[in-house]
Parts: C-alpha cells; structure tokens; sequence
C-alpha cells in the first residue's frame, strides 16, 4: 500500500522512528541498521515501507533501502519468520553479509543471530539459497571472462548444482586463462572435496 514515506523525523527510539509526513506522523518500525542510518531528529528522511495488517492491528515496517526491504520480504517468505523476527535478523546482521551467509550456506553465522535458532536458519537457508541473485556483485573481477563464467553456471546448473552454487564453484574457479571446460572440470573436482 505504501511503497516509501518521506518526511522529518519527529522521534526514535531503540527500534522505531516516528516521520511526520504532511501533519501525519507515522511510527514505523525499524531495523537497527535504519535506525543508525537516521542520524538525528529533525533530518529529513525517506523509508521503504511494509504494511502488515492483522487481526489484532496494524505495524508499519521501514528501511533505509529497498535492497534492505527486498531482504526482509524474502525473509518473511520463509516459514516460521515473521516480521518481528525478519526485522531483529536485519537488526543481527547486514544485507550483504546475509547475502553471503545464504550463498555460504552458513548456519553457523546465522545461529550468532539473536532470537534465531537452529532449525529456523536452516529453513532459512534452503529456502532463499536459489532466491539471493544477483550474487555476482558479490565477486567483481574484470580480468575474467564473465561469458566463460556464465557458460559454466549454466553447465553447473545442467548438472543438477543449485544456482547460487553453482556461480560461486564457476567464478571461484575461473581465471584469466582457463577455458570452460577447464572451469566445469576444477569446479566439479572441487564439489568432491
């Protein structure tokens, strides 16, 4: 219903902040990475807004950027995690080191979340692991042929690897003068490891 809301922010507190858009002021509530991104009262600040409507009320959920916003929506796709929950995971830790968590497959890193268990990080993890793409900004090297990559993700892919995995084993594999095949091979060595 609301995509973002612009206006002065009028309060914050530990996990909220109140933006006074034309004489309305809406509390939203937020992760502690928005919540720091806001830097003092007065400020004039856009947020990103989710609108969650229920029986019992009505919350509005903000972010600083619609990547972080992107990750919450996929976050309370998982079963189990609602917004409460996807707002304290945003809060434990950042988008891109979630990012990365994901593409790792890390529990581990996720179970240092407070609030989030075991069981639920692994559902979160098979859940978003084909659903994190673009993770190619995540490995940037111009001196590598990005078709030769591509071509073996898609071969990967073929093969039954997921495609997160998949881009990760080509792009780890490639360099300056490896061929595909060269790539598909190190690649598929390296998944017996």
């Amino acid at each position: 219903m609301f995509n973002y809301i612009e206006g002065k922010v009028v309060d914050k507190g530990e996990n909220f902040v109140v933006i006074d858009c034309n004489g309305i002021g809406y509390e939203i509530q937020v992760s502690s990475h928005t919540l720091n991104s806001i830097t003092y009262v007065n400020e004039i600040a856009k947020i990103f807004t989710y609108l969650q409507v229920k029986e019992d009320g009505i919350s509005l959920y903000g972010f600083i950027s619609k990547e972080e916003k992107n990750m919450f929506l996929k976050l309370i796709s998982v079963n189990g995690i609602g917004p409460k929950m996807a707002i304290g995971i945003l809060s434990g830790i950042s988008v891109n080191e979630l990012i990365s968590a994901i593409v790792r497959q890390d529990v581990k890193m996720l179970c240092t979340i407070k609030g989030l268990g075991k069981k639920t990080a692994e559902r979160l993890l098979v859940d978003l692991k084909d659903k994190t793409m673009p993770v190619e900004t995540m490995f940037e090297d111009d001196n590598i042929n990005k078709n030769f990559i591509d071509e073996a993700t898609e071969a990967l892919i073929s093969l039954g690897v997921g495609k997160n995995e998949a881009y990760r084993l080509a792009k780890e594999n490639a360099s300056e003068t490896a061929s595909v095949e060269e790539i598909i091979t190190k690649a598929l060595r390296g998944m017996g490891n």
